[in-house]
């Protein structure tokens, strides 16, 4: 099945180090947190760049910015629209738990081998932990409509914390979890199946990402209608999440760790899931978290010549 290209899937030994430093090319993209570079902007005359990018020696780039170090970071879901009754099956209950025990304290993906790929990026401080558990829901019944603009997620977002709904944490990562009849009008389903941004919310760098329900459509979104969980809304979400997860953590405010086309950790490997057990479009699964199987998207391990990994040390694949 052909998935849209580019799509963000909206993040060893003493971990590695930073590369010793060298130029900044200008020619380089830098990322969108939507699974594309763009062209970087030119500093004005007189003013250098404030770091000097890294060189590459796993496949991707260290640009100076930080990464989320905290022993653990904290996820907040805002589940938006309809999850109680909404159009397609998955706008029900059981979506929202499965998600709820993917990013559970212990029987998620939180402290897995998959997820502590992420302690291999690490900023001039120090390096994630590799844990990541959920926090705090909020709910919030179409108050910006059934079209979403870029500008409107982040107000959800600062809805949420404007009304203390949820807590203002700068150590978090907020999911805007949209319901299928709610579309995102930059390019859901079209250019992207989610993304992660950042913005400053009431004096704190908040880090935030969109996931649609991927039953709106399915065909760009999901890798198999036969899922392992038999939720093809919460399955095909889960590997989205991840992604933008992982891309978070390495690369929180889009000037962290990234290749030269502008592709994050999770972009250099979207779409790719290593060996599975099961047969692909029949609930095939290349992951399992507590007694859960989930199809997840590998992370690109930044050490020993960088590649896609399932695990934090296991072996590199292509597909």
């Amino acid at each position: 099945m052909r998935k849209l290209l580019g799509t963000v899937l909206i993040v060893l030994g003493c971990w590695a180090s930073v590369p010793a430093q060298v130029t900044k090319h200008t020619t380089d993209l830098v990322p969108t947190g939507k699974g594309w570079g763009v062209q970087r902007r030119v500093a004005p005359v007189g003013q250098a760049p404030s770091k000097a990018a890294s060189a590459s020696v796993n496949g991707i780039i260290y640009h100076g910015g930080p990464v989320m170090r905290a022993n653990k970071v904290n996820v907040y879901f805002i589940w938006y629209g309809n999850w109680t009754n909404g159009p397609k099956a998955s706008d029900r209950q059981i979506t929202v738990n499965l998600l709820d025990i993917l990013f559970g304290p212990t029987r998620g993906i939180g402290s897995s081998g998959f997820f502590k790929i992420n302690s291999t990026y690490n900023d001039t401080v120090g390096h994630p932990t590799g844990n990541i558990a959920l926090a705090a829901s909020a709910t919030n019944h179409y108050s910006a409509g059934k079209q979403l603009t870029d500008a409107n997620v982040e107000g959800i977002v600062s809805s949420a914390i404007a009304s203390h709904s949820l807590p203002s944490d700068s150590n978090g990562l907020y999911f805007v979890l949209t319901s299928s009849d709610v579309n995102e009008t930059s390019g859901f389903c079209t250019k992207y199946c989610g993304w992660h941004s950042r913005a400053t919310i009431g004096g704190s760098d908040i880090k935030y990402a969109f996931v649609g329900n991927t039953d709106r459509c399915s065909s760009a979104c999901e890798m198999q209608t036969v899922s392992p969980n038999r939720d093809s809304g919460a399955d095909g979400m889960a590997s989205i999440m991840a992604h933008e997860a992982q891309e978070s953590v390495s690369d929180p405010d889009l000037n962290a760790w990234y290749d030269a086309t502008g592709n994050e950790n999770g972009d250099k490997c979207a779409w790719k899931f290593g060996p599975t057990s099961g047969v692909m479009g029949a609930g095939a699964y290349n992951q399992t978290f507590g007694t859960y199987n989930w199809l997840i998207q590998m992370n690109w391990e930044n050490s020993r010549g960088g590649g896609c990994d399932k695990t934090l040390g296991g072996r590199f694949y292509t597909q």
